[in-house]
């Protein structure tokens, strides 16, 4: 970081990137023989996570090459890292790889990433990287810049002898090893996990088991095998990006969803945007939205009706619903599974608008406070930011009744556009207003 009056700026550099994060990048894509040194290997390589990643710097110069990382890190002795990459508009979510599953999908990311990031990968038998291979489509890369990968003391040599004996036994093998990093590949279907001798270690997960039951689910060191399907297609079946956005990805099938109901699904909500945007109208000037959350994106098509636009998504995808968000991260975007009685893992005032399309009523069926989410959502949303909520027109009314307790200014409310989905509904437009404490209070007692 670089101050420059009352700025910070980033120039791309880092603890790893001492020729910036833009050549480092490039760098790795030329280990791949990515075509013109180009990450997205013509649009194969789409989603992301970065671990450890401090300020995103590697997210954020992943994105002009159409790339999208979940930039992840805890509040550590590196305090605040995730809101200085979430003030940048990069996308980022503060987490840890600890003892419970990371709130993300089974086979979501083609790499993931870490540089210098801290990580003791061979504990607990190496239920981490067990983890992350949980996450890695097949044929997914792990790239690592870290001295186990290149020093020559007697420790790192011995990280290093053990990390590759571990990650042998997982079938990944390495596609190239260069100067600082190292990058390994994931198998692309079950034959390696089969010729395994018996009784080696890490097992394969037990049957039972689903690689996408992620909420509060403890971490176990096993291997995810691949559906029976993946195995036999030997890869996603996904189509490249761009045209992954709206094409109907292979796991709808899971869901028992068919194409064409994915298909009416995002032309639906391309017209609820539009519809939005002229509601907004003169309000949204360039530059002013930059972080956007979805606090319920069922398949994510929101999402993907904003593809044109200079915005990012977090699509939060109920707990308890659906596994809509394989899907999400299918189409090339990213999200987080999340339960709206408790609070959102971000730091206050990080998001420049919020979508709420009937989470309060699906709130009021689980008995959860409607009062705290209000307060969690004025906690995440900046000044100035806008709230879109649609939902009954009994959440509509409650809502209105704290709009001056917390400061918000109601700026439209008007009947939803009729359709089978949304029997009944309203939207309400809210902008969250600028305010000081002493005026408040000055406020309160004239």
């Amino acid at each position: 970081m670089v101050e420059a009056g009352e700025k910070i700026k980033f120039p791309g550099g880092g603890t790893h990137f001492h020729h910036g994060a833009d050549k480092y990048i490039s760098n790795i894509a030329n280990m791949l023989n990515f075509k013109d040194n180009n990450i997205n290997n013509e649009g194969m390589l789409r989603t992301v996570l970065d671990v450890g990643c401090g300020v995103a710097s590697f997210g954020g110069y992943l994105l002009s090459s159409n790339v999208i990382a979940m930039s992840l890190a805890p509040n550590d002795v590196h305090q605040n890292q995730i809101q200085f990459a979430l003030e940048r508009g990069i996308p980022a979510y503060l987490g840890v790889l600890g003892t419970k599953r990371l709130p993300y999908p089974s086979r979501s990311f083609e790499l993931a990433h870490c540089s210098r990031c801290r990580i003791d990968w061979l504990q607990r038998d190496g239920i981490l990287l067990l983890e992350l291979d949980r996450l890695l489509r097949p044929g997914g890369y792990f790239a690592y810049s870290s001295p186990e990968a290149y020093a020559q003391d007697e420790e790192d040599l011995r990280i290093w002898k053990e990390m590759s004996a571990l990650v042998e036994r997982m079938c990944w093998k390495i596609a190239e090893k260069r100067n600082q990093t190292v990058i390994w590949v994931k198998p692309l279907n079950n034959d390696c996990y089969r010729r395994r001798a018996f009784g080696t270690k890490p097992p394969l997960c037990k049957t039972g088991d689903d690689p996408d039951s992620v909420w509060g689910v403890p971490m176990e060191a096993c291997i995810t095998p691949y559906p029976e399907q993946m195995h036999r297609d030997g890869g996603t079946g996904l189509a490249p990006w761009p045209a992954r956005l709206t094409t109907p990805p292979p796991r709808l099938a899971d869901l028992y969803v068919t194409a064409d109901t994915f298909e009416k699904d995002t032309e639906m909500w391309q017209q609820r945007v539009e519809n939005y945007w002229s509601l907004l109208g003169p309000k949204v000037k360039p530059d002013t939205i930059r972080n956007i959350m979805d606090m319920k994106a069922n398949f994510g098509s929101f999402a993907a009706a904003l593809k044109d636009k200079d915005v990012w998504v977090m699509n939060v995808v109920p707990h308890d619903g659906p596994s809509t968000l394989k899907i999400i991260y299918d189409r090339g975007l990213i999200g987080s599974n999340h339960d709206w009685c408790e609070a959102f893992s971000t730091y206050p005032r990080t998001y420049d608008l919020l979508h709420a399309w009937t989470v309060f009523s699906d709130l009021d069926k689980r008995g959860c406070s409607a009062e705290d989410l209000l307060l969690e959502m004025d906690r995440i949303l900046r000044p100035t930011g806008f709230i879109i909520v649609r939902d009954k027109s009994i959440v509509i009314e409650f809502i209105k009744k704290y709009l001056h307790a917390l400061h918000w200014e109601a700026i439209t409310a008007v009947d939803a556009e009729p359709s089978p989905e949304s029997e009944n509904e309203m939207i309400l437009i809210i902008r969250k207003k600028l305010w000081l404490p002493e005026a408040s209070s000055q406020d309160s007692t004239t």
